[in-house]
């Protein structure tokens, strides 16, 4: 799909130690990437897989609504750590995760830090891993996502984080914003089998 929609630029957001633009290398895709990543630990490893790749930028920043700093959620697995309280829909699923304590992080709005890299940009698509804190970070960047043909936003199904972007609310977003589904990746789910969450993959038609 990026290829067939020429995309040059992704933005990661959420990039945790960087599995999905290694993956993205893998498939084939050899455009920019710019990841972005606020917490210690991980951006540590996203530094570590990225290196040697000229292609490949990463910042040590959340991204929110509004500049600033904020307190972390820091997870026992790392990719469920969230600037939101953790649901109990999401213990029941998973009860070997849970918070085992936070950290600062500063916060950047997606308009200001992602301004510089679209002008060398002709088509951005823009990926969104923030467990449940998507909405915040869309509020801070709709002049980015108005350049965006692509988008790749996680869809809950039940609540997993207090406050966070359930499925309806997201699929609205992103046809409001002129996106269409074109995609769904599996992701999280219940031990029963019971799917929690999906990626969805929207595309400008």
């Amino acid at each position: 799909m990026l290829t067939r929609h020429g995309v040059d630029l992704v933005l990661d957001v959420g990039a945790a130690g960087g599995g999905y633009g290694s993956e993205l290398r893998e498939f084939g895709y050899r455009g920019r990437i710019v990841s972005f990543e606020p917490m210690r630990a991980a951006f540590d490893r996203l530094t570590a897989t990225r290196t040697g790749d000229d292609a490949w930028d990463a910042h040590q920043c959340a991204l929110g609504a509004e500049p600033g700093t904020a307190e972390i959620n820091v997870a026992s697995n790392s990719d469920s750590s969230s600037l939101l309280p953790m649901a109990d829909r999401h213990r029941a699923a998973a009860p070997a995760v849970d918070y085992v304590g936070t950290e600062q992080v500063r916060v950047e709005r997606l308009d200001d830090v992602a301004g510089p890299l679209l002008s060398a940009s002709r088509r951005p698509f823009l990926k969104l891993d923030t467990q449940g804190f998507e909405k915040q970070v869309l509020a801070g960047g709709p002049e980015t996502l108005a350049r965006c043909v692509g988008l790749q936003l996680e869809l809950s199904f039940v609540p997993l984080y207090e406050g966070g972007l359930l499925v309806d609310e997201a699929v609205s977003m992103a046809y409001g914003a002129g996106f269409h589904l074109v995609g769904l990746e599996p992701g999280f789910a219940d031990p029963d089998g019971q799917v929690l969450q999906a990626d969805g993959v929207f595309f400008r038609v």
